[in-house]
């Protein structure tokens, strides 16, 4: 069994925060389908009890732990709601290089939850849906706003080249794979400008 180190066994946290930050730790070392209840229970560390208080189930925990990551900010689609950045920078983010410091590389959350929950009438894979939904629609509102020719479109494309950039990455073991998704994106969004052929 694996424990990762952490420093969410500081005292003054609730459980709930404790088992969320064991959760995220451990999926991100080991996948989910991999990681046990009982395990993000001894690396919270609460009680069974406890654990299953605050969720019933597994699939609970999965949602809890990406609903937790969209609203802290710690996925690729933070980078579209920084009203502090410019539109087309916004977009480029969906392909920055992670902190020197951040997880193994993963990929996307959302991607690997639907992966390892198939089933898409299961209520995790249909939270992963709604996010990456949420990721055209944001993406679409951008591209609008830069002018860009067949906003939907090329939303989708965007969206496409940041998930196969995330995914990509996670098989290659590659951090900053997403250096070549970036150059193909500043081509679309050059060509989709009025004015350009």
């Amino acid at each position: 069994m694996t424990t990762v180190p952490t420093a969410s066994r500081r005292q003054g946290r609730g459980g709930r925060e404790r088992i969320l930050a064991a959760a995220a730790q451990l999926f991100a070392v080991q996948g989910i389908n991999a990681t046990g209840m009982e395990q993000v229970a001894e690396q919270a560390p609460v009680s069974k009890r406890t654990l299953y208080a605050h969720f019933r189930t597994k699939s609970d925990l999965v949602i809890a732990h990406l609903q937790d990551l969209a609203s802290t900010g710690h996925t690729l689609e933070s980078a579209l709601t920084r009203e502090d950045v410019p539109a087309r920078e916004r977009i480029l983010g969906l392909f920055a290089q992670p902190a020197a410091d951040a997880a193994p590389v993963r990929g996307c959350p959302f991607i690997d939850a639907a992966a390892e929950f198939p089933d898409p009438q299961s209520a995790v894979h249909s939270y992963a849906r709604e996010q990456k939904l949420l990721m055209v629609r944001l993406v679409t509102a951008l591209v609008t706003e830069l002018g860009c020719r067949e906003p939907a479109a090329l939303a989708e494309q965007l969206v496409t080249l940041a998930d196969g950039a995330a995914s990509r990455a996670m098989v290659l073991s590659d951090a900053d794979y997403g250096r070549h998704a970036r150059a193909a994106a500043e081509v679309l969004l050059d060509n989709a400008l009025p004015g350009t052929s």
